[in-house]
Order: structure tokens, then sequence, then C-alpha cells
């Protein structure tokens, strides 16, 4: 048995202060005894009864051996009893007893990180994760057994025997003097009172005629008129359901009606021209002066008989009323406010277009915006502010202007010509480089499908321009900033082009187009080529040169589409109004479909940092929609309409023609066919 210190020991934990060594003088470590030849040898195991007033040092190694209560570990949350999902969304699990914060030792992984831990750890099976403290705790064998015994609904004392000799206290044998000789009561063979009583009542009862057995009944047939007028169901019939009943005549079906319910000479001629299939009643209301004057109705005997063919050919049958209330189908959806921040307001206006914006995009820092349109003018503007810091001319109406987000490049695609242009904006270090870039074509290289040319140093900032054999609609580039992409609707033989601008040569990645390609998309990490054409959307391996996945739009005319900064979903809006959205993982079919707009849409864009992606439509709006997409692969993604931002003028029929993120700030630069560019914040 160990040894426990007495009751008026304290317990330190923590080491003393120097400066109150000198009143500590009740805390003795030598003996007071007057006896010299005791021995007074204090180990770690040893134990002396304490003086009389005497306190003695305890420290916390005493209790090793202690069967007390309080050599459990030390509890380090001091939360108190309270769930731990209230702590679910902060980096500490509680506080200590100092008040600093308990700091979480684990991030908490999804199921594939579970399965992951499961099959690389050996003692998975063994360890539990206790919330409270934040640690994972390997259950030693001796806990084990207790789990197992209890699971087999056994003991969980593993020394105690359910089987242990019985103790026969009370022998079976009689005794002479035996614990228990009370004699036999006496109503134990004397008759009942109460029973003979309860006897003469049941019998009285019978006598005098009050109890009657029952008597066998024979069971008669059970007849019933079956032409009877009777409206309730019949027994053996539980099915049984009424017809229904006339509605009361009205107002209208009076003889001496009010005069509003009298039709006028224009409703009364309306209603003989009208089909009596159509007419809503198959009389006129007419005024009587008194009822001997009201004639015989001339349809009574057409009525009754219809209503006798719906009273024994039309089948009744019971119908189950779900009471619903219809706001309980709609989802759950969470309030716009809850899912900001979002572009709302209007806060800069560019405006110095002539005729309809086509193309709008901005730099790498959002500091700047490039812009081009019907009027054959390539504009470069400050965002914060809208003013205009450079125009360059171009022969042809500008249909898509990309800024690249590596080097200090704009591509902008005007008629049949590409042009790369420098507008010296930004790093110096990047400008020179990519002046170095663009100026290593020194000589005009004739391609297949398309020529390259070099502009030199032309003072406007175009450095190249490359001539295909059709007009261009639409250009892209990659993450890497090496490779454009551009695409000519009205080319049967060569509707795609990729061009590399670091090697001056291109691409021909289609020998023949199947259908009418509408836009061309890089994925944003991976060697993968989305090709947009009337109905479908074909995605390209580039690495494996095949073709992966060909993603079905429902719709009847695709017009543009975007895809997500991870990749994994995509957008795709429609000329019929439709906007669908579709989930890589999931299926080739759209994940949804949404029909937000009142005409076509014109362009869709997702942002490169916050979940959100807008759509533009000639309704002259631009509809902003929370786009939450998951790590999780098991929740689908979260698709919230939050905004509909209206700052265009609906001059044409065309209304806002394009639209781009802010690369850092919930905003949004929209273009329309009023020649107006609208910044939102």
């Amino acid at each position: 048995m160990s040894k426990r210190p007495a009751e008026n020991t304290e317990v330190l934990t923590e080491p003393l202060p120097v400066s109150s060594l000198d009143s500590v003088e009740h805390f003795s470590l030598e003996s007071e005894s007057e006896s010299e030849d005791e021995d007074l040898d204090f180990g770690e195991n040893e134990y002396r009864e304490p003086l009389p007033g005497e306190k003695t040092l305890v420290r916390p190694g005493d209790y090793k051996d202690s069967d007390c209560s309080s050599d459990e570990e030390e509890i380090r949350n001091r939360i108190g009893n309270i769930p731990m999902e209230w702590y679910d969304e902060y980096d500490h699990i509680g506080y200590d007893i100092h008040g600093e914060k308990v700091v979480k030792t684990r991030k908490e992984g999804d199921q594939l990180d579970k399965l992951l831990d499961r099959m690389d750890n050996p003692d998975f099976w063994r360890t539990v994760h206790d919330k409270r403290e934040g640690e994972d705790i390997v259950l030693p064998e001796e806990d084990l057994a207790i789990i197992n015994k209890l699971r087999s609904n056994s003991y969980p004392d593993l020394g105690y025997n359910p089987y242990e000799p019985y103790v026969d206290f009370f022998t079976h044998e009689k005794l002479d003097t035996p614990l228990v000789d009370t004699p036999e009561p006496k109503r134990r063979f004397i008759p009942s009172k109460h029973e003979h009583k309860k006897v003469m009542k049941i019998i009285r009862a019978i006598r005098n005629g009050w109890i009657k057995p029952k008597e066998d009944v024979p069971k008669k047939p059970v007849y019933f008129d079956l032409w009877a007028t009777k409206t309730e169901p019949q027994k053996h019939n539980p099915m049984h359901i009424p017809a229904p009943k006339l509605p009361l005549p009205g107002n209208e079906e009076s003889y001496n009606p009010p005069e509003e319910y009298l039709p006028s000479q224009e409703e009364k001629e309306q209603w003989e021209n009208t089909d009596e299939i159509d007419r809503d009643r198959n009389f006129l209301p007419q005024k009587y002066s008194c009822l001997r004057h009201v004639p015989a109705y001339p349809q009574l005997i057409n009525e009754k008989f219809d209503r006798c063919l719906d009273l024994y050919l039309c089948p009744r049958k019971m119908k189950m009323k779900l009471n619903m209330n219809p706001d309980d189908l709609l989802p759950k959806l969470p309030k716009p406010k809850d899912l900001k921040p979002f572009p709302t307001t209007k806060a800069v206006k560019f405006s110095d277009h002539e005729g309809h914006v086509y193309s709008v995009d901005s730099n790498k820092s959002g500091e700047f915006i490039v812009s081009g349109g019907e009027d054959k003018i390539l504009r470069i503007w400050e965002s914060s502010t809208g003013r205009v810091l450079s125009k360059i001319a171009l022969p042809d109406t500008i249909t898509s202007v990309k800024w690249n987000k590596v080097h200090s490049m704009i591509a902008a695609a005007s008629g049949k010509t590409l042009y790369l242009l420098n507008p010296g904006l930004g790093d110096r270090v990047v400008v020179d480089s990519s002046n170095k870039i663009l100026q290593g074509l020194t000589d005009i290289r004739e391609l297949e499908h398309c020529r390259w040319y070099p502009l030199g140093n032309d003072k406007d900032g175009l450095r190249a321009k490359i001539v295909h054999n059709s007009e261009l609609s639409n250009i892209t580039w990659h993450n890497n900033g090496s490779y454009i992409a551009v695409t000519m609707r009205d080319s049967q033989s060569c509707p795609v082009l990729i061009h590399n601008v670091t090697k001056y040569s291109s691409q021909k990645p289609f020998n023949k187009s199947k259908g009418q390609i509408q836009q061309v998309e890089f994925h944003p990490n991976k060697p993968f080529f989305y090709v947009l054409s009337q109905r479908y959307v074909r995605v390209y391996n580039l690495v494996k040169q095949a073709m992966v996945r060909k993603l079905i739009c429902s719709v009847k005319w695709a017009s543009c589409m975007a895809i997500h900064p991870k990749g994994d979903n995509l957008i795709v809006g429609s000329y019929d109004k439709t906007l669908v959205w579709f989930d890589m993982d999931l299926s080739v079919k759209p994940y949804k479909s949404l029909q937000q707009h009142k005409k076509a849409i014109r362009h869709v864009c997702f942002h490169p940092r916050y979940p959100l992606y807008a759509s533009s439509s000639d309704d002259c709006s631009t509809i902003i929609t929370h786009g939450m997409v998951y790590n999780d692969l098991v929740k689908n993604p979260l698709v919230v309409p939050v905004k509909v931002l209206r700052g265009h003028k609906d001059t044409t029929k065309y209304g806002v023609l394009c639209n781009v993120f802010h690369p850092q700030q919930p905003w949004i630069f929209t273009g329309g066919s009023d020649g107006d560019i609208w910044l939102f914040v």
C-alpha cells in the first residue's frame, strides 16, 4: 500500500522565488526530534508523520505511488463543458489556466486525408482524437482489453471472476434451532369470506336476469336498395366517393337580378358570336317583374341528361392531397449580404468610344485597362480615374483585345490581322524583356496559314503583326504568356491557330472544324484545350493530341464560355438566354441551367480570386453570381445570384457586349453598345 502525505501537507508545483526563502520557517526539511539516534534519512519513497504545527514541503513526484485522484494529468484547456464545435472556425481550441490560447496541434483534414492516414499509420485503429485537448491519443493494451470486454457484453474488470464458488450461508439441512420457525397462518386453510360474497353476488344477478348468457344468433343476409338516394357509403365498399353536388345558384341566375349583372348589347352580341364550348356560361341573365312571368327553361332536360351521364360514366377515385407550403420546395440559399464582397454600384465611367465596345481587358495589377470596338481605335485607360493614356488607330474594327499577364504585351484582333504591341506601362524590367522578345522578329516569316511581319520600334508601341486568311473573332492568351490562340469563325479549313510569340511560329491544331467554332480557351494549369462550338464543348489534350471529353451544352446556340480558375468547372452562355454550369468531375451534361436574362447572353467571365462570375446580356444588364467551388468532392458547387448591374443605355438591339473582373478587387468593367465602359465597385 502506497504512502500518502498528511492532510496539512501543501503541494508546490512551482519553484519558490529566492526572495521568499527567508519567510519559509514553517517548511521543515530537517528533524527537530530530540532523539539523536533516530534515523532521519528521507528518501524518495520515505515518509514520516509531521510534528504538531509543522507543514511539510511535498514535491509533485511524491504522489507517484499514491492512489488518490489527484494523480491525473493536468487539464490544459479550461473552457469548461461547452461544445467544441464553437471553435471550428478559429485557430485555437480554448484557453489554459493563465488565459493563453491553446493552439490547435493539427489541422482537420477531409475524408481523403483520413483515408491516407488510415493506410499509412499502423496505429490508426487504436488512435482517438481528444477534441478538448486537441491531441491524438493511442490507446494502450489495457484500455483495448477493457473495450473488447464491453463490446462482448463481459465484465470490464479483468480480475473479476463471475464463476466463483458459491458460499452457502444458509444450509439446506433442517437445524434444531432454525432461523425462521413461524407457524402457518389460519387464513391458509379456512375458506375466504370475501370470495364467498363475490360468488353469491354473481349468483343473485343470474337469478334476477341481470346477467344473461350469450345466445347464438344465426347470420342473416344483408340486402340494400341499389337505387336508393342515400349518400352515406355502404359498409362493403369503403372507397365509395359520393358524387359532387351542383353549385348553388347565384345572383346572375335570379329572375330579378341587380342591374350590374345584366349584360349590355355589346356583351350579348359577343356571347352569341362565341362558340358554345368557349362560353363562360350557357345562359344570359334576364330580368322579370314577377316569378309568374318567368318562362320554362329550354335547356332543363339537356342539363339533367348531362348530369345523369356524369354520375354513372365519369369514374372517380381517391387522390392524396399534399398540404405543403410552396416556400418549402425552394432551396435554402444564403442571403446576398452574407456573400459579400461583390460589385454593387457604379464608380467610374469611361466614355470616349464611338460605336460598340467589343472587348475590354485589364493588366495583371488592374491599374490599366485596354479596350477596342467599332471605331477602330485601341485605347489604354487608367482604371482609377478613367483617363485615356494612349490611342492607337488600326485599319479595321477591333473585335477582341487581351492583355498578357506575364509579359508587357497587348494582343488586338483587327480584321484579318493580329497586332502585338508593348504599352510600356508597369515594371521597366518587364517592359524591356518584352521588347527584346517582340524585336527578335527581324524578317517576314511566310507560313502556311499566316504571315509574320516585324514593325520595328513604332511610336505607338506596335512591334509585330500576324496576317491571317480570314477575319479574327476571338483571341486568348495561355497562362505562361508565350502562346496565344486565335479563332476564325468564317474559316472551315483553318478555324483555330496557336501562335508562339517567343519562337515566332504558328501551328494548326485541327485539320477540319467540327461545326462553327465560337471560342477557345486554355486550361489554367493543365495541357487541355477547350473548343466551344454551337452545341458542344470539346476538350483536347495537347500532349496526347486527342479529345478527352465532349460536353453537351443543351442549348440551341452557344455564344461564349469561361473556365473556373481551378479548372474543374465551366460556364457557357447562349443566344437563347440560358447559362449552363458544368462540373467536369460530375458529368458531361450541365450541373445547373439558369435563365436569368431576358435576351441573348454576350459574355461571361470568372473572377480570378473571389468566388464570383458575371454574365452580360443584350437586355443591358450584368448579373453577378456567387459561385463557390469547394475542395471537398462530396459538396456540390453553390450558385447564388447576388446582384443585377444596370448602367448602359439601350440604344441599339445590342446591350452589354463584354465584361472583365478586376484582378485584385471585387470590381468589374463592362463595355456596351452605347460606347461607354463602366466600372462597378
